[in-house]
């Protein structure tokens, strides 16, 4: 049987906008386009309708989905710079849904996706607004509520490196004190946080810090896969035991140590599912997602776009049966946005 899909973080949104950025940022960003491939056919990676994107309604197909676009921050870009970043790509990505209204509608609030996911009437695709690498909060935390009124339902204070908010995974500082005031402002406006990218010490700061429940969008298991953007078994029970969430990553080198290259492009099933065999021996059932860091990452062949899904799906079904398979596909997504955003 088929799935609906409640997927927890991709890079489309920037992907697709990326040709269309100010001038200043893409030099400052040092790249003219954001995918492998977009330079030689710069007209296929521009709409979300028909694309060479990992994601695109082509296909993701009749499949129910619900999907949250992140709007990448790049760590080079200042909080000042990251709110006119922020404005371009969700004004490209507001304009490509504005053009599939019939397919796919913006997600303000929790209370709609139920409604996309399990009828049947079009539209089948909710695009949900998150931020990875909210640096900007750091130049103006009202935006943190002009956000979260514009629908901005989850966002990661960091990205890779130490940033004005946390530190990502290539460093070892913690949490700032604006990345304090962001964290209780962003508890304030109801916005979910994404611990995704932060490094242990930040990880275990921003657990010190607030009772929320917490989300790792797009990480695997380090116990798994020995990668410090994979997280610890200590994190993943912090997760759980907050009723939060954690979305698997396609990313091959987080699947399986060292793989690049053609051994990422074979990663098997059986390497995938370690992971998730791993999080369900530790009792978490009711906190595994789907996570897949699609136009993002460089993953595996059987995962290399949303066309893959029905068959991986299938593959998670034998394996794992249908009530787990339905909890990671979809069902512990949708109840962790239900319950936090009401």
């Amino acid at each position: 049987m088929s799935y609906p899909v409640f997927d927890l973080h991709c890079d489309t949104a920037d992907r697709l906008a990326w040709q269309f950025l100010p001038d200043d940022i893409k030099q400052t960003c040092g790249t003219d386009f954001y995918g492998s491939g977009d330079a030689d056919d710069p007209s296929a990676c521009r709409d979300l309708a028909s694309s060479h994107c990992h994601i695109s309604l082509d296909k993701i197909g009749n499949t129910p989905w619900a999907q949250c676009f992140a709007c990448y921050v790049p760590d080079v870009l200042s909080p000042e710079q990251a709110t006119g970043f922020h404005g371009s790509v969700m004004s490209h990505l507001t304009h490509e849904v504005e053009c599939n209204a019939g397919h796919v509608v913006a997600v303000a609030s929790a209370s709609q996706l139920r409604d996309v996911l399990e009828n049947s009437d079009e539209p089948h695709v909710a695009a949900v607004h998150t931020i990875e690498n909210a640096r900007m909060f750091a130049a103006d935390l009202g935006l943190v509520e002009r956000y979260a009124a514009d629908g901005l339902l989850m966002a990661s204070l960091t990205w890779n490196a130490a940033g004005p908010l946390a530190s990502g995974n290539d460093t070892h500082e913690g949490l700032t004190s604006l990345g304090h005031e962001a964290l209780a402002e962003m508890g304030r406006h109801n916005i979910a946080v994404d611990v995704s990218h932060l490094n242990d010490e930040s990880f275990a700061d921003v657990a010190r810090a607030t009772d929320e429940p917490l989300v790792a969008s797009h990480s695997n298991s380090r116990a798994i896969c020995n990668h410090p953007r994979n997280l610890t078994d200590a994190e993943f029970a912090e997760i759980c035991a907050r009723g939060g969430i954690v979305g698997l990553n396609y990313c091959s080198y987080f699947l399986v140590e060292g793989a690049k290259g053609a051994t990422g492009k074979s990663v098997t099933f059986d390497q995938i599912a370690a992971h998730i065999e791993h999080w369900l021996d530790l009792g978490g059932e009711n906190a595994i997602a789907l996570g897949g860091d699609l136009d993002g990452a460089d993953v595996p062949d059987l995962l290399d776009g949303a066309d893959k899904m029905p068959v991986f799906q299938g593959l998670l079904e034998k394996r794992f049966g249908e009530d787990v398979t339905a909890k990671l596909c979809y069902e512990n997504a949708l109840n962790f946005f239900e319950r936090y955003h009401g």
